[in-house]
């Protein structure tokens, strides 16, 4: 994954998205490059996990090789007219800005392309090795990675398709772009998983790094070890062990058989991914960390435990 220069990062909500997100970024400065992490919806999520406040449109560091900004739309178009268009725009947006949400709603892809094309160009100028994007949800990503072809067929000639076509090219480029899928071993997340690899595959060219399961359970028992808690839990059994333990123990019973029965549950979705997906997308297990914290500590230990995931 780390080999590239643009991953966009999506899955499910709730399924950890922002958190594998920081934890590549993390991966990749500790690989000694410089990189840059963007938060497309505005929740800081990301700022959460750095520690370190919610950054603006303008890159703003973090740590030594690692830089953070938010998406904002207005900022956006502001900075495509003057880079791109050479329309000097001084203060407020405000009819322009209006203007583009009329256009928006009956244009596909405009309000997009404005994300992904700004993503785009940070990579294409090499202010960076490493873009690393919390993207869209996995019901919304395909908007933007789509955006530069419903663009392409709105407009057929000009700038504005020039400048679309080359946003397309970098997208569609393997060894530059990749997108990174984040599930968790549960049904629905599983289920969108699947069908969100089949879409991207069938509607764009962008290739499929890799799919993140977050949260995997341990396996904490072994077949012998559950065959002697069964033994065990018999009446009499946990009448004596109450009774030289100086405390109810039938719910620890209770806590194991529960502990296997997710753990085969939830490995019967991780099967049914596998089948699904086949070997051409590699899939990487980050564990359940059984933690209340959230920051830099636990950012730190997801980022590890994708380290050892991660082919070196």
């Amino acid at each position: 994954m780390l080999d590239r220069r643009l991953l966009l990062v999506t899955g499910k909500g709730g399924v950890g998205r922002s958190t594998i997100a920081a934890s590549l970024a993390v991966l990749g400065v500790s690989a000694g490059r410089t990189v840059l992490t963007c938060d497309t919806d505005g929740r800081g999520d990301m700022a959460d996990l750095f520690e370190t406040v919610v950054p603006g449109f303008t890159p703003s560091a973090v740590e030594l090789g690692l830089w953070s900004m938010t998406m904002d739309t207005e900022a956006s178009l502001r900075e495509y007219l003057r880079l791109q268009l050479r329309v000097p725009v001084v203060g407020h947006l405000g009819p322009l800005a209006r203007m583009l949400d009329f256009v928006a709603t009956a244009a596909p892809g405009v309000r997009e392309i404005l994300s992904i094309g700004k993503i785009a160009w940070e990579v294409r100028e090499r202010h960076y090795d490493l873009v690393v994007v919390d993207a869209a949800a996995s019901g919304h990503i395909l908007g933007q990675l789509t955006a530069p072809a419903a663009i392409n067929r709105l407009v057929a000639v000009g700038q504005v398709r020039q400048q679309t076509g080359w946003v397309s090219a970098l997208l569609a480029d393997p060894a530059t772009t990749s997108l990174v899928v984040v599930t968790t071993s549960e049904e629905m997340p599983v289920n969108e998983t699947i069908e969100l690899v089949g879409r991207v595959r069938a509607e764009t060219d962008v290739a499929v790094a890799g799919v993140v399961v977050n949260r995997v359970l341990p396996e904490l028992f072994s077949r012998s070890e559950e065959e002697l808690f069964e033994r065990l839990a018999v009446p009499p059994a946990v009448a004596l062990l109450d009774q030289r333990a100086g405390g109810a123990v039938a719910p620890v019973f209770d806590a194991a058989r529960l502990a296997v029965r997710l753990r085969r549950h939830r490995a019967a979705h991780l099967d049914r991914l596998r089948a699904a997906l086949g070997d051409s997308v590699p899939i990487a297990y980050v564990p359940e960390l059984f933690t209340r914290g959230r920051g830099r500590r636990t950012l730190n230990q997801v980022a590890e435990a994708l380290r050892a995931e991660l082919p070196q």
